[in-house]
């Protein structure tokens, strides 16, 4: 497995500890979207100043590429958290999450004609063992446990689809700065729009918990900073459609930390579900001709 490969996964396995750290956002009486103005705020601060000194030159941009980090940090971040937690109030996580999870198959497609990426057998076998993984890990399947509305689906669609973006923004912003860039301004961007829609500034008074301090440092750099800089220096080398289907081990990690943190039941459905989304990931790291590994 290849240098790329493994800072995309590594990412995936961070996002997927961001339930434990938004379980104490929560405790400490924020909301869902006031935890991820929050998270891109401290993530912001914590890389920036890191940046500032240890890489100055990376907070460097030319202003004409501004587009870049508002395709990055408000068409996909912004959009999709929004979307994604209108979804859950709409209906539950596990449908949630699934419809999240349609993202590789977006990015797949898009890839297909903006960089022309082949569509290989291969790919499309690991897009329809990690989408039906992501069913049985988060217990939609087997049908019928769960009604479904249009507007859920709308909006599970639309973080699907927000989340893709950010693969192919971030493609095309590698060609003018490195990950470090645009992860960052990837943040700042997501900062700036989200602080005012979340209304954080009425809800201060939750900062006084210590819970909310240390939520806050886990979502903001361990499921933020850190995991975007992995997912954008992987995507350099990576295929954008091959690098979405390996981020969706996030589901698994979180599968995982449920079982062992929080006690969550654990049934074949869900085992099986978790092997399914491992297999697509070893399946698409099986060399091919042509393709190093």
């Amino acid at each position: 497995m290849n240098k790329s490969y493994r800072n995309i996964i590594a990412a995936a396995c961070l996002w997927g500890c961001i339930g434990v750290f938004l379980k104490l956002l929560t405790a400490a009486g924020l909301t869902s979207m006031q935890g991820v103005a929050l998270r891109s705020l401290v993530g912001c601060l914590f890389y920036g100043l890191f940046l500032f000194f240890t890489d100055r030159p990376s907070l460097r941009i030319h202003p004409r590429h501004w587009y870049y980090f508002f395709g990055t940090g408000v068409c996909s971040l912004l959009f999709f958290n929004w979307c994604y937690f209108n979804a859950i109030t709409l209906s539950s996580m596990s449908v949630a999450a699934v419809l999240l999870y349609t993202a590789p198959v977006f990015v797949t497609l898009m890839s297909a004609v903006l960089f022309h990426e082949a569509i290989t057998p291969v790919k499309v076998i690991a897009l329809a063992v990690t989408f039906s993984g992501c069913a049985l890990v988060t217990g939609l399947f087997p049908l019928g446990q769960e009604s479904i509305d249009f507007h859920t689906i709308r909006f599970g669609l639309g973080a699907g689809f927000g989340y893709a973006l950010y693969s192919i923004f971030s493609k095309f912003a590698l060609r003018q700065y490195s990950s470090a860039t645009i992860t960052f301004y990837t943040i700042l961007t997501c900062t700036i729009f989200s602080l005012p829609l979340s209304g954080l500034h009425t809800n201060l008074s939750a900062l006084a918990d210590l819970r909310a301090w240390a939520g806050a440092f886990g979502v903001g750099v361990l499921c933020c900073a850190l995991p975007y800089h992995l997912y954008t220096a992987g995507l350099r080398q990576a295929e954008p459609g091959r690098a979405a289907i390996l981020a969706t081990i996030e589901p698994f990690v979180a599968a995982v930390l449920g079982v062992f943190l929080f006690r969550e039941e654990i049934t074949g459905y869900k085992l099986l579900g978790m092997a399914a989304i491992l297999g697509a990931v070893v399946l698409l790291n099986i060399p091919t001709k042509g393709t190093r590994i």
